[in-house]
This record gives C-alpha cells, sequence and structure tokens, in this order.
C-alpha cells in the first residue's frame, strides 16, 4: 500500500470509522447522562424506577456500541457473513463459561419487570419455605446484584441469580403483632383495659396516628403456657413502620401495666 493510498483510505474509510467510534461514545454518553436525569427527577420516590432506567441506560449503551462494532466491520471490508460462525462458536464458549453471569441479568430483569423490591424497601432475602435469610435495606439494584444494608451497618451484595425469596417487609403495608406475656393469676379484664387503653391513646397521638392503617386490636389471650397468659395486640400499620410502632407500643404498655401494679413475665432463657 502507497502512501498515497493511506492517505486516502484515512480521509475515506478512516475517518468514517473514527466518525462512527466517536459518535457511539458521544450516543452511550447522552444514554447515561438521560438515564441518570431521570434517575434525578424520579429521586427516592419511585423505588422501581430507578433501577428501570438504570437497566434501560445499559441496554441502551450495549446497543450503541454493537451496532457501531457491526458498522466498523463493514467499513473495514470484512463479510460479517463470515463472521457467523466463529461468533457463533464464541458465543456458546462464553455461554457455557459465563451462564452464572447470563443467570444473574436475567433474574436481575424479572426482579425489575415484577417490582418484587426497589429502592429503599426493607427485605429479607433466604431460602424458599424459610423465615430466616438475610434482612436489610435495599441501596442499590443492577441487573446483577442487589445491595443490603443490614440493621448493623453491614453491606451485603447478593447475586440477584441467587435470590430464591424475598420477603418485602415495606410493600403496601405492614403488620405489628405483641404478645405480651402475663401470669395465670392476673385479673385478665383490668390488664384487657389496659391495653386497649394504651393502643386507643397510641393510636389519637398526633405523632404517631399516621403510621397507623386502623385501630390497634387486643385480640385476647393467644396461648396458655405453665404459668403464663399470653395476650395478643395486632395493628396494622404503614409499611416499614410496624417495628418503630412495636417499640413505642412495648415502652408504653410497660409504664401502664406496672402504674396498674401488673406483673410481666420475663421471658424464658
Amino acid at each position: 500500500m502507497t502512501t498515497e493510498d493511506l492517505v486516502d483510505w484515512a480521509t475515506g474509510r478512516g475517518l468514517e470509522i473514527v466518525l462512527v467510534a466517536l459518535g457511539s461514545v458521544l450516543l452511550a454518553r447522552v444514554a447515561r447522562s438521560l438515564s441518570f436525569r431521570v434517575t434525578l427527577r424520579i429521586g427516592r420516590d419511585d423505588r422501581h424506577a430507578r433501577p428501570l432506567a438504570q437497566a434501560l441506560a445499559w441496554l441502551a449503551t450495549a446497543s450503541i456500541y454493537l451496532v457501531a462494532t457491526l458498522v466498523i466491520l463493514q467499513k473495514c471490508n470484512l463479510p460479517l457473513a463470515s463472521l457467523v460462525p466463529p461468533a457463533t462458536v464464541a458465543g456458546v464458549a462464553v455461554g457455557f463459561g459465563a451462564q452464572k453471569i447470563v443467570s444473574d441479568l436475567l433474574s436481575g430483569f424479572f426482579l425489575f419487570a415484577e417490582r418484587q423490591l426497589g429502592y429503599g424497601d426493607v427485605v429479607r432475602i433466604g431460602p424458599p419455605g424459610s423465615t430466616e435469610g438475610v434482612t436489610g435495606t435495599v441501596e442499590e439494584l443492577t441487573l446483577r446484584t442487589t445491595r443490603l444494608r443490614t440493621l448493623s451497618g453491614d453491606v451485603v451484595f447478593i447475586p440477584n441469580g441467587e435470590i430464591r425469596q424475598v420477603a418485602n417487609l415495606s410493600l403496601d403495608w405492614a403488620r405489628c403483632i405483641l404478645d405480651i406475656p402475663l401470669p395465670s393469676g392476673t385479673d385478665l379484664t383490668t390488664a384487657t383495659t389496659v391495653l386497649e387503653a394504651v393502643c386507643a391513646t397510641l393510636r389519637d397521638d398526633p405523632m404517631w396516628s399516621p403510621l397507623f392503617l386502623d385501630d390497634p386490636i387486643v385480640s385476647g389471650v393467644e396461648a396458655i403456657d405453665l404459668g403464663v397468659f399470653r395476650v395478643r395486640i395486632v395493628a396494622r400499620t404503614a409499611a416499614g413502620k410496624q417495628h418503630e410502632v412495636a417499640r413505642e407500643l412495648r415502652r408504653r404498655i410497660g409504664d401502664a401495666l406496672n402504674a396498674a401494679n401488673i406483673v410481666i413475665v420475663a421471658p424464658r432463657s
């Protein structure tokens, strides 16, 4: 190839290749910038739209680079049909080697599509059929991983392909359930009256009433153990607020029962 041919190529196809490469980079940046602006506009109000916007930006970026690569190969006079067999073999090899990553990406897509969780949700992730697992607040949600912040402050990264069961503790509404252990000799009528008064007072408190979706109910004796009556209180609360309500109920119940000279049985170790 002579210098003149090289100059012609550089000012012709070479320039076109450079323009396509630069254009793809600019388009990818625009896609990410739009996703960032959408994320800022959404803020924390819509927990499910943020990860969806990020996923769409990732998909748009990947599509832009894929199209740009095909155009550049065509500009280099490489027959695309001849690349299909080796690309197929390479794709199969990569597929076997990266099947775990593919599983994570597909699982992440369904997490988005089915709105199982979102930013700020309090969730418990564990094996199917179990009430135990990792509990925390969703801080980041991508197509491949979910990042949780536990109550103790630990950050847990979970590949989406490993998520088999999600218990969303902050979806729509929650339920606060308290079992108050009382000695078997307690006057249950008096105790129930005290508990109902505490529930009514908390429900009418301007600071706490927005957290209740209906009136707390003293449902009665839920269980009878050896020398112990367990009186249950049930309240339906706003999503993720059941623990705050439970702590305040325990404090007020303790003060009220002490004032009424009613003893609370210490839990057995």
